[in-house]
């Protein structure tokens, strides 16, 4: 039990931060011209806002590699229990291209599509569905080889046949593609360097069958052991991320560009410090219960119903904020790339932080509404899908 809640409160902590990133994407005013980490023309707020959301796409993929692990187990690693992580990482394939990428754009003719980390998750559970006959120890090992080595494909040439550049962004790079003059398509999240991270989840599944207090430890020094070796290779400067650091103009913005590492793609300097704070907090987490544990809790046991819906709620909440602004209908024009806000509209970055927290706690009745919903009707076969 104490193993899940673990689990659920660690989830549903990176799921509240994540919506502070979304919220702040299409409703903070520089949102859409300036990049938030670049440290030439960012402040301190507005990258930490940015950076803090760096953990939640790992803890993601990392937890749902776990919770595979956890079901596999559960049920003796059947062939069915197979089954269900390939139909489940097909839904959710289905899913970003579908339900999750409208709420993105609100546009009915799909003239873009972004593939983020639902894509990545889907990917990775249909590869881990077919790697799960393998001993848990390979299935570590292979993941550590991803996570390690990825970054050596920054020295390969992007391909230069159209069909192998698409292949070979949804595996491996970040890329962009303008398909026609009405339809673009943006590969943000590639499976195999997020694939790295699910199936070094999945191996440590095995750590949440062991006593609490012995699982507590490991975790501690997983997650300490990933944060120092952090800091030796970032000091070192030469491997594990296309974007050293460098002094800047103080000493605090040079510890901003000593954490400023690439998440597109993953880089081993990013995985090794997101994932150490994820393993951290899992330790902090496991067997806590308090009424913030118990309050995280309930966004952590729906992630796809809570995913879905916030991003609905934002974007409707980007509309009302563009026409209370004084624009009309007509300046929402949806389009490629476009989620319909008008130049110049948008908020300060203290108001996103308002709005983040209502919308947070606007959504704590309805996950609580669907988890015990969910719970109640096992019986009901596509609940376990969302």
């Amino acid at each position: 039990m104490n193993r899940i809640t673990t689990i659920d409160v660690t989830r549903g902590l990176v799921m509240v931060i994540m919506a502070l990133d979304h919220v702040r994407d299409l409703l903070h005013i520089t949102a859409v011209t300036q990049n938030p980490t670049d440290l030439a023309t960012t402040t301190a707020p507005i990258f930490l806002t940015r950076w803090i959301t760096h953990l939640c796409a790992p803890t993601f993929v990392f937890l749902s590699g776990t919770s595979a692990y956890l079901s596999l187990t559960k049920s003796q690693n059947s062939p069915a229990a197979r089954r269900f992580l390939l139909k489940r990482g097909l839904v959710l394939i289905l899913l970003e291209l579908t339900i999750i990428n409208f709420a993105f754009w609100f546009d009915l003719q799909f003239r873009s599509m972004l593939l983020q980390v639902i894509y990545a998750i889907g990917g990775g559970l249909v590869i881990v569905s077919l790697l799960a006959r393998l001993p848990v120890k390979w299935v570590g090992i292979l993941g550590l080889i991803i996570v390690v080595g990825h970054n050596l494909l920054q020295l390969v040439p992007a391909f230069t046949n159209p069909t192998a550049r698409l292949v070979g962004a949804l595996l491996f790079r970040v890329e962009f593609f303008q398909l026609s003059p009405a339809f673009a398509l943006l590969i943000a999240y590639p499976v195999i360097p997020w694939l790295g991270i699910m199936l070094v989840g999945f191996a440590c599944g095995s750590l949440m069958e062991q006593p609490i207090s012995m699982r507590k430890r490991s975790l501690f020094r997983l997650g300490l052991g990933a944060l120092g070796l952090f800091i030796i290779l970032r000091f070192i400067n030469s491997y594990g991320d296309p974007a050293p650091w460098s002094v800047q103009k103080d000493a605090f913005f040079t510890i901003l560009s000593f954490i400023n590492v690439t998440k597109y793609p993953p880089s081993l300097l990013y995985d090794l410090l997101m994932i150490g704070i994820a393993l951290l907090i899992l330790a902090l987490a496991d067997g806590a219960d308090n009424p913030i544990t118990r309050w995280l809790m309930v966004y952590g046991k729906v992630p796809m119903f809570y995913y879905i819906i916030h991003w609905y709620s934002i974007h409707l909440l980007m509309i009302a904020m563009v026409l209370l602004e004084g624009y009309g209908w007509k300046d929402i024009q949806a389009g490629t790339l476009n989620f319909g806000r008008p130049a110049g509209a948008g908020i300060s970055l203290g108001p996103v932080y308002l709005v983040w927290f209502g919308l947070v706690l606007s959504l704590y009745p309805l996950c609580r509404w669907y988890g015990r919903y969910k719970s109640a009707h096992p019986e009901i076969k596509i609940l376990r899908y969302v």
